[in-house]
């Protein structure tokens, strides 16, 4: 492969075939000019972008280097942590993201992320990496990074493992969660504990509750005498899932059936037991 284009210091661009690539590595073009042949014992990651190679190209030439490097770095130990391997474009959307984030930081700019909660409580293990990186950028640039970051960081990352769906369908679905979760908290005059095992359960089920109704995909039925029980019984929860029910249907159209409002008040009758 021969460098047809320099991006930075630790990337080129090479023409393999008729297909152009993306090469980095740490100082791959240090002394280098075009036409030179790429040193293969510095090649670290080879993209193939297709759709978005000049969007990328224009990134690895204007950013500045250390944060390109830190990104990279984030993006490897999230493939390794979680075990997968995460969509192409996380090298655009998350690089773009940190070095913003890290220059916003540096401006004396606050970071706030009013869905954490529930971030925290979705994408677990996105999460903890999303903390890993913090730590690291708190390392490298001398700044102090606030957790409402990692929130950020754990978004993007959960959006690139494939077939996870896109950043604007997570952004949605969580934004919908921390409604519902917000009618429940008032309806019941409780502040709920994100750490506990049943708040977690019920954010689990609340996210696969609405990607079925957005991809219209069937619910499980129940059985209508375990939902009158439900209904009779835990009064109090059922009035609050009906509630998040009626706003979900006026605010965004979307309309759970009342077999899957008797297992969401299942969920809010184990956090009032607990709170209780």
């Amino acid at each position: 492969m021969k460098i047809s284009k320099i991006l930075n210091n630790n990337a080129v661009v090479v023409k393999d075939g008729k297909e152009e690539k993306i090469v980095m590595g740490p100082g791959i073009a240090f002394q280098k000019r075009k036409n030179d042949p790429v040193p293969q014992a510095k090649i670290e990651k080879v993209f193939v972008m297709r759709d978005e190679s000049e969007k990328f190209q224009e990134l690895l030439r204007t950013l500045p280097e250390e944060h390109i490097e830190i990104a990279e770095e984030v993006i490897s130990y999230a493939e390794e942590k979680l075990g997968v391997e995460l969509n192409q474009h996380i090298h655009i959307a998350l690089t773009d993201h940190m070095s913003f984030a890290i220059e916003r930081i540096e401006g004396g700019i606050d970071i706030q992320n009013k869905l954490l909660n529930e971030i925290r409580g979705l994408y677990q293990d996105e999460f903890q990496v999303g903390l890993w990186a913090v730590k690291r950028i708190e390392e490298r640039f001398g700044i102090n990074v606030p957790e409402d970051e990692a929130g950020y960081i754990a978004l993007h990352i959960h959006t690139a493992k494939m077939n996870a769906g896109n950043m604007m369908e997570a952004l949605n679905i969580t934004t919908m969660i921390s409604e519902m979760i917000e009618i429940l908290q008032n309806e019941c005059d409780i502040m709920l504990e994100d750490h506990t095992i049943s708040y977690q359960r019920l954010l689990t089920h609340l996210r696969f509750a609405l990607q079925r109704v957005e991809r219209k995909e069937p619910f499980h039925d129940m059985d209508v005498e375990m939902l009158q029980m439900i209904k009779e019984k835990y009064s109090a929860a059922f009035r609050c899932a009906s509630k998040m029910a009626a706003f979900m249907k006026s605010e965004y159209a979307l309309i759970f059936p009342e077999s899957e409002l008797g297992y969401i008040s299942l969920h809010i009758q184990r956090i009032l037991t607990h709170h209780n």
